[in-house]
């Protein structure tokens, strides 16, 4: 098989190893074979191969600029590729998990994705302005932090979407898809069209599927999840991963410094006269627990 073979195109949904390819403003149902199948996800660029007018089957996934993922042990699970934003979604309700934020923060500035925190539900007054309130230390670091509500009034979020494939990441619960729908109305729709039409209809709460917000937006909702692996992060990689800690790494009184007790842990000092947060350090510290040596 030669190149001339083979067709070019975006994934733009994953349902098990079922894929919807869009290609010269067609969409073509595929399957992947072998090691692909595991690989594929949601954002990708494919070259595939057709085997009948609407079929096809992936054969070599392009190069990536990115890679949004979760990993344990010996198991990784892909979320989306090529993604220029990580749009994490919370809410007053259900209750959010502050540590799931600070590991999807973690794995989006590992894969070099931009990041951004999108409080939804605000139509619920108080109990939402308490939690936007508690989102104030991403926003010191520079994080953007906006509240929104999907039944009522999205605007704030449209420009941070403008001109890029931003992904929804969040837990069960904190109202991505309905966001989604708000931006794009009748999504809902396309998506029951999508699983039935890939006869896979109990794959559709997890498996990310990506939208056209205009053309030169994307946007794609990602299942809901209660953890964040990071296996695929070493713990002497993490400092670097927490963005308020650079100015002090190198500095340590120890070259292998972690940070937890060590004397002369210029960490440990920035966070006792106040520049780094005592939340974000107890979230390092909890994420180094749990990360391979």
């Amino acid at each position: 098989m030669t190149a001339a073979d083979l067709l070019q195109g975006l994934v733009t949904a994953a349902y098990g190893r079922h894929y919807q390819v869009e290609s010269a403003n067609s969409r073509f149902d595929c399957v992947a074979r072998g090691k692909q199948s595991d690989t594929v996800t949601c954002g990708d660029r494919v070259q595939f191969k057709l085997t009948s007018p609407h079929q096809g089957v992936v054969e070599r996934i392009l190069p990536r600029k990115s890679l949004l993922y979760r990993s344990v042990a010996h198991r990784s699970k892909l979320i989306a590729a090529n993604v220029d934003l990580a749009v994490i979604v919370v809410a007053p309700e259900p209750s959010h998990y502050d540590m799931l934020v600070n590991r999807c923060i973690i794995a989006a500035v590992a894969a070099g994705i931009e990041v951004m925190i999108c409080l939804n539900k605000w139509d619920l007054g108080a109990t939402a302005e308490r939690v936007y309130q508690q989102m104030s230390v991403y926003r010191d670091l520079g994080y953007p932090v906006i509240h929104v509500s999907a039944m009522h009034d999205i605007d704030a979020l449209r420009p941070y979407l403008s001109g890029k494939i931003s992904a929804f990441v969040g837990q069960s619960g904190m109202g991505k898809s309905s966001l989604i729908n708000a931006l794009i109305p009748g999504t809902e729709t396309v998506t029951a069209d999508l699983s039935t039409a890939l006869d896979s209809g109990k794959h559709t709460t997890t498996s990310a599927k990506m939208y056209q917000l205009d053309a030169d937006s994307r946007v794609i909702d990602s299942p809901g999840m209660q953890a964040f692996g990071l296996n695929h992060i070493r713990a002497d990689q993490l400092d670097d991963l927490f963005i308020e800690f650079r100015p002090y790494l190198g500095l340590c009184r120890f070259s292998n410094c972690r940070h937890t007790h060590e004397p002369g842990c210029t960490v440990l000092q920035a966070q006792s006269s106040g520049k780094i947060s005592a939340t974000r350090l107890n979230a390092y510290h909890e994420i180094l627990k749990s990360l391979p040596l």
